[in-house]
């Protein structure tokens, strides 16, 4: 089994939820770290890991940033970071899996399923191997206890239940 480092400056983990009910509202947590150990053109049978610093998280807004960080929301003082732990791996097709795992968010464990993509191997202009994954999830927040909303006046609430959960990965082998 192979161990594979991160490359977090070609990485990313983004979110999008529906705001009034019309339009959405994208983010992304700037902060995290990944572990993967195996086989990256078949994962299944490999090790995953994903730790986000909740801190971190940007909406381009730092009055909305600072309201998702309080206890309204993911309570960053009690709740610091979310975890997921892969559990299955199945693989789908060529280059296809479904990865479920244990999402932690706040104090809250739930399985969830990615669909992930293999997006292929290739070596960069200093000679290091690369390889990239592309992973998508849909959660429903509320199962994680960030419950807080407010009702609009025309009807409707001010952000949607389910989170779209983006993810993009670039690895290197461990040296």
């Amino acid at each position: 089994m192979t161990k594979f480092n991160l490359d977090a400056a070609h990485s990313m983990i983004d979110f999008s939820v529906k705001h009034m009910m019309v339009s959405k509202v994208k983010g992304s947590f700037t902060n995290f770290t990944a572990d993967l150990e195996g086989n990256t053109e078949d994962l299944t049978g490999a090790t995953i890991n994903f730790d986000i610093d909740v801190k971190s998280i940007n909406t381009n807004n730092e009055d909305r940033d600072n309201h998702l960080r309080s206890a309204d929301f993911f309570d960053i003082e009690t709740y610091p970071s979310i975890k997921f732990v892969a559990t299955d791996i199945k693989k789908k097709a060529d280059g296809e899996y479904d990865v479920t795992g244990d999402l932690t968010i706040k104090d809250v464990t739930k399985p969830v399923t990615f669909d992930v993509e293999y997006g292929g191997k290739g070596t960069n202009p200093w000679g290091q191997e690369v390889v990239a994954f592309s992973a998508d999830t849909k959660v429903n927040r509320k199962e994680f206890g960030l419950t807080w909303n407010q009702a609009l006046e025309t009807g409707g609430v001010l952000v949607g239940e389910d989170i779209k959960i983006t993810v993009e990965l670039e690895l290197n082998p461990a040296q």
